[in-house]
């Protein structure tokens, strides 16, 4: 297809990670396709093992209603043949209604179909159904323009140097990276349980930690002071370094959020440990067995999942993550690496 498209995504970063392989697949298969990606500089860089990609950034200033006037006019100016709304969302309805008013000039405008009442459904307590998962619906979205991807031919991004040679882990045989933290509370595993965690990997393993920068930067700074395999390295490096360092991990323990789909874009083996959250409404990272994300125990939390994202969760749920016990973490650990 001789064509130009525009993919909008512009949030959040595990959403964003998780285009990644249906974007890779989509650029393969037809090399002749002129692709722009609407999203953030920050986000953009999650690409950049996928080539002959463009961007057209979205920026703070974009977010009011101006703001969204002026990104339209870029779009506009782009003269793309087709529109793909991977987001979904407010402001991207908005911009659709801003290139097409009155459906006057007609660019092909197609949106995701999120799932989003079949998940309401779920959370509402109509059972655990597993649904599709959130990157077949991304890759789903292009049928529309009769495009195929088969998300199977993905190949997972290339092993990266690690710049900084100063990192004193790099002398290690085996990493195992840890991301514990999560965007919502209800998706963050207990610092005591992964000290629990930490102090039952030997010696010849080197536990990276990841996180962002402040509080969270903070606290895993303490925690990485407890024992001489464990390193920090949140609030330090840029997200290409993270990347680079994330290829080279032997295996990823991260919750549900951003770390684990990144760490997925590399083939890396990833357990991901879940709270009022779940797998079956199709957010693990990407190619991961079943085996490898964990969940609370059903006696003690029967109506999990109770939320979608993590953000709306009852407060008798909030710190059902830590129903699970880092002993069963340990043991998949141990079986995985």
């Amino acid at each position: 297809m001789n064509k130009h498209i525009l993919i909008i995504r512009l949030s959040s970063f595990g959403d964003v990670a998780m285009t990644v392989p249906v974007i890779s697949v989509l650029r393969k298969k037809y090399p002749n396709t002129k692709i722009t990606i609407l999203t953030t500089v920050f986000f953009s860089e999650l690409f950049n093992q996928t080539p002959n990609i463009n961007f057209l950034f979205f920026e703070n200033k974009h977010k009011n209603i101006l703001g969204l006037f002026s990104i339209t006019s870029e779009i506009t100016k782009l003269k793309v043949d087709y529109v793909i709304d991977l987001h979904n969302v407010l402001r991207t309805k908005i911009i659709k209604a801003l290139i097409n008013p009155f459906n006057l000039f007609k660019t092909p405008f197609f949106k995701i179909d999120k799932g989003r009442e079949q998940k309401k459904r779920i959370i509402n307590g109509s059972g655990r159904k597993k649904l599709k998962s959130m990157h077949q619906r991304y890759a789903d979205v292009f049928s529309s323009l009769e495009m195929t991807l088969d998300l199977k031919q993905f190949k997972p991004y290339k092993k990266l140097e690690i710049r900084n040679q100063n990192f004193s882990f790099l002398n290690s045989k085996k990493m195992i990276g840890i991301a514990p933290f999560a965007k919502h509370s209800c998706k963050e595993y207990s610092i005591e349980n992964i000290l629990k965690i930490i102090n039952s990997i030997s010696d010849k393993f080197c536990v990276i930690l990841f996180g962002a920068p402040g509080d969270e930067q903070s606290r895993l700074e303490k925690v990485a002071k407890q024992k001489d395999n464990v390193y920090s390295i949140a609030g330090k490096v840029v997200l290409s370094e993270q990347m680079a360092i994330m290829s080279n991990l032997d295996l990823m323990v991260s919750m549900d959020s951003a770390n684990g789909h990144i760490a997925s874009l590399f083939g890396i083996n990833v357990i991901s440990i879940w709270g009022a959250t779940h797998p079956c409404l199709g957010y693990t990272a990407f190619g991961q067995p079943e085996q490898n994300s964990i969940t609370p125990g059903l006696e003690k939390y029967p109506r999990i999942p109770v939320s979608i994202y993590g953000a709306k969760c009852p407060e008798e749920y909030i710190d059902a993550i830590n129903d699970i016990k880092a002993e069963e973490v340990i043991k998949r650990i141990k079986k995985v690496i």
